[in-house]
């Protein structure tokens, strides 16, 4: 059995059922070659990159490397989900939130890119926080709605290394707030 085929095996057995039928490890592709072509396939249009609300770099760069800020499902002053996972909002509701957030994050990953997704060679980690009840204890589930995005329009280029944590609370009653760490072409 190659190492690449255990690899997936182990990354669909640690992530069990939560991994949506788009994102199994049976029906993942090994890498799309335009990011931006599998945007347009999706028919998934995204939003402009939010801009900072406080003092911050949206982004930094540091060589092939691209750290980008924590980003919630929705622009601050416009219309989104607000509350807590496990008190006000269901699990299926903090999936989608987590999706729209990556929304957001593929948004502003492609302004740092030069305006081309294409650029990207792998996403390096995820971060979620996830504002959750207090007996809240299926962070990564909510997660799972930006890891599925990622790996939907980047293929195996998109599984990324992650966190998800449960905080009590998130800026402006955010759901979810999304970190990441991308690797570009020279």
């Amino acid at each position: 059995m190659s190492s690449h085929l255990v690899r997936r095996e182990v990354v669909a057995m640690l992530a069990g059922a939560a991994l949506t039928p788009q994102a199994s490890a049976q029906t993942r592709p090994a890498r799309y070659h335009s990011a931006e072509r599998r945007l347009q396939d999706l028919g998934i249009v995204l939003p402009e990159p939010p801009r900072p609300v406080a003092t911050y770099a949206p982004f930094r760069r540091s060589g092939r490397t691209l750290y980008l800020a924590g980003l919630g499902p929705a622009n601050v002053g416009g219309e989104g989900v607000r509350g807590r996972i496990g008190a006000e909002l269901t699990i299926e509701q903090g999936y989608a939130a987590a999706r729209a957030a990556g929304l957001n994050v593929l948004a502003l990953l492609r302004s740092a890119c030069g305006g081309t997704l294409d650029r990207v060679t792998q996403c390096l980690r995820v971060g979620a926080f996830v504002a959750s009840a207090d007996d809240f204890h299926e962070q990564p589930r909510v997660a799972n709605g930006a890891s599925d995005l990622f790996v939907e329009v980047f293929g195996e280029a998109g599984l990324h290394a992650r966190f998800a944590v449960g905080v009590n609370t998130l800026p402006f009653d955010i759901p979810v707030e999304i970190e990441s760490i991308w690797q570009l072409r020279a």
